[in-house]
């Protein structure tokens, strides 16, 4: 992955790197769009190499221009091309207005859209672009309908019709593609929110930009990848024993959860922390380890017999399975003040938000539904701009954000990581437990608070990936846990 495929813009950015590209680097609007349109039937011809027939819907800007392009190539290749067209032709402009005199010189004829959409082996969407503001409505809306009712591959044209660009979100409904293929800067709104169940796989296309026009157009968002893995975890030195790889505490446990906080310890072992204890409530502190005997156990049943484990603790990590109960309470009142980074999860986040603070030697994990809480709105409000939301916990919260979810994203104070790996099968009780296990034991082996963040959320979600190759359905988070050694150490 180049840095400019890992770099995250916004829809208005994206414009202005479109912008920079034609007037500063001279680059011709024609030669990109042409450029969008070869990169679209390429990763068209190699997903479906038979492909011999598609059925192209073409709106009025530069995303329906793109389409003309995709239909001429078709055409060239020998394939049945059906172009269908919302907009009146005689309104194009531009780029897009040659890219349609040029399909109709190659021979291509264009129809005008009736309400159905004739059969081809391919769907293509070029309907409507990241310019989108408003809900889609009209023979745009029907158009989109027909298309996910398809039971053939459809690909979107740098981004699906009617999915906003910058929060995932669609604007009334969108289009369900089985492939996307955008251009120029990877868009925020593909990432997150509710983008995957509109994308398909997504590629990206740089379209030959050079980088002088990226230089211009800054941004404080980027992808994960596996260099986020070898930036912050380098092999080990040979000489390396136990005390070099950290001590982690993971508190948390009230009667009947002693599950949870055990995943997050065994996570933390296998997220190569040196030492991990975990602090819990006396009533099952006896039994807790009897399967996993590197874990060291501590019965706690207040801040006094807490407080002389902490002095020997590189990171703390508390919330799984903790209640909201005064023992809860009071054992959180005591890391919070404690001088190590830590990571607050669950019921911490949500005593939390009964209680606001502002500290920066955190972490906060939070799903949506603690987010609303911490934020005091909707879990609705939270999905509806969940980059949006991110950022506002980091400024009144500080330290590092995780919000959880599809498309997981961590803040900081200088900016926003997207993780696009995870899968549906993590939906069971149990993995932001893991997560937590993971993030605190990279800090105890002495990552900075957004290093042990980003690079726990990658491989969290990578072994989840791992775990799901036999299945999403029924995926445990000890079954993820199972993968995170050879993850972390890929």
């Amino acid at each position: 992955m180049t840095a400019v495929e890992h770099r995250v813009y916004t829809a208005a950015q994206t414009r202005q790197l479109d912008h920079i590209a034609i007037h500063d680097a001279g680059i011709p609007a024609y030669t990109l769009m042409s450029r969008a349109g070869q990169a679209t039937v390429d990763h068209l011809r190699a997903r479906w190499p038979n492909t011999r027939s598609v059925c192209i819907l073409c709106g009025a800007g530069n995303n329906g221009g793109d389409g003309y392009v995709i239909a001429r190539l078709a055409l060239q290749a020998g394939w049945q091309v059906t172009l269908i067209s919302l907009a009146d032709v005689s309104r194009l402009q531009g780029a897009a207005q040659q890219a349609f005199h040029d399909f109709s010189a190659a021979g291509g004829q264009v129809q005008t859209f009736t309400g159905e959409i004739p059969p081809a082996a391919v769907m293509v969407d070029a309907l409507l672009g990241t310019g989108l503001d408003r809900t889609v409505e009209g023979a745009y809306a029907t158009a989109i309908q027909q298309l996910n009712q398809q039971t053939v591959p459809v690909v979107a044209v740098d981004i699906p019709s009617g999915l906003h660009a910058d929060t995932g979100q669609p604007y009334g409904c969108a289009v369900e593609a089985t492939l996307t293929v955008t251009y120029i800067g990877l868009k925020a709104g593909l990432l997150t929110g509710k983008a995957r169940d509109y994308c398909g796989t997504l590629h990206f296309a740089a379209l030959d930009v050079p980088d002088s026009v990226y230089a211009q157009v800054p941004t404080d968002m980027h992808l994960l990848g596996q260099h986020t893995l070898r930036e912050h975890l380098p092999p080990r030195r040979r000489s390396a024993h136990k005390g070099n790889a950290g001590h982690a505490l993971l508190v948390g446990g009230a009667p009947g959860m002693s599950g949870a906080i055990r995943l997050a310890g065994e996570a933390a072992l296998r997220a190569g922390s040196g030492l991990v204890s975990i602090a819990t409530h006396p009533a099952h502190a006896p039994f807790l380890n009897l399967l996993r005997p590197e874990l060291m156990v501590h019965a706690v049943d207040s801040p006094a017999t807490l407080r002389p484990l902490l002095a020997r603790m590189e990171a703390i990590g508390i919330g799984p399975g903790m209640a909201q109960t005064a023992w809860s309470r009071n054992l959180l009142t005591l890391i919070q003040n404690a001088t190590q980074p830590k990571v607050l999860d669950a019921d911490a986040l949500n005593l939390l938000a009964q209680n606001r603070s502002q500290r920066d030697d955190w972490i906060l994990t939070p799903h949506p539904g603690e987010a609303a809480r911490l934020l005091a709105c909707t879990t609705a409000d939270v999905e509806q701009d969940r980059i949006a939301a991110t950022r506002r916990l980091q400024r009144e919260y500080g330290g590092v954000i995780v919000l959880k979810g599809t498309g997981t994203l961590v803040a900081s104070a200088n900016g926003v990581a997207f993780c696009d790996a995870g899968n549906p099968g993590m939906a069971s009780g149990g993995m932001g437990d893991a997560l937590t296990g993971i993030i605190t034991a990279l800090l105890a082996q002495g990552l900075s608070l957004e290093a042990a963040a980003t690079t726990g959320v990658w491989v969290h979600a990578h072994a989840a990936d791992r775990a799901a190759a036999s299945g999403e359905r029924g995926l445990l988070a000890s079954d993820l846990i199972t993968h995170l050694r050879e993850v972390i150490n890929a």
